[in-house]
């Protein structure tokens, strides 16, 4: 069983254009406020302007780019006052999810989670920070699929993008995986318990230490 998601691409099989830019956004490869530049994006990631420049219409409308008049499009820098309400409004979201997942989860669903289970445990005892990180988000994902709530994960879809370099920030923060560990891991098992309550409660739990990271930021 892989827990490795399959790339996006387009109606043509190509890899999804907007997802590349996101991922590089997300990345690190775009630094805020970067100028993001219609010829090079198209010779970097060998697309047509036209598919560049719709692609970034569409990172714009998620609040990841900003389009300048007369000046093309730059990444949006996000305050961390922002990124936190940003989260504050993530926790009624997920928090649904989390509940619509613990009523809806069969057996196949708590096999995944469970070996979601083991590799976080693995990567911090380890101390694969960065495995680590790409498990945490592979739940969020899972645990979303399961809820089946399409909305909340559009939604959700969107706001985790605007936040990802703070949440990536605090991935990185010196003790976070520690503490944030049995958060993930609370959230898992109410979810394969199938307790809603619990799964609702937990996620509420982790996404509060979120909130108090990021107001200790700065």
């Amino acid at each position: 069983m892989t827990l490795t998601p399959e790339p996006e691409v387009d109606a043509l099989g190509r890899p999804d254009l907007a997802q590349q830019i996101r991922d590089s956004i997300l990345g690190g490869e775009f630094a805020p406020q970067q100028r993001l530049i219609e010829a090079d994006l198209s010779e970097r990631f060998d697309a047509t302007r036209a598919a560049v420049r719709t692609a970034l219409l569409t990172l714009a409308s998620e609040g990841l780019v900003e389009r300048l008049p007369n000046r093309g499009a730059r990444v949006r820098a996000i305050s961390t006052a922002e990124a936190i309400e940003i989260v504050e409004v993530r926790v009624g979201l997920e928090s649904l999810c989390a509940r619509k997942a613990a009523e809806n989860v069969d057996e196949a669903g708590i096999a995944v989670l469970t070996e979601l289970r083991d590799g976080i445990e693995a990567a911090l005892a380890a101390g694969n920070l960065v495995e680590y990180s790409r498990l945490n988000q592979e739940m969020d994902r899972r645990i979303q699929e399961l809820s089946g709530h399409t909305t909340a994960i559009q939604l959700l879809e969107r706001l985790r993008a605007q936040s990802a370099r703070h949440q990536f920030r605090l991935a990185f923060h010196p003790g976070r995986a520690t503490q944030s560990a049995p958060e993930h891991i609370a959230i898992i098992d109410a979810v394969v318990a199938r307790d809603p309550d619990a799964a609702e409660a937990a996620t509420r739990a982790h996404l509060a230490g979120i909130v108090q990271m990021l107001r200790n930021l700065d």
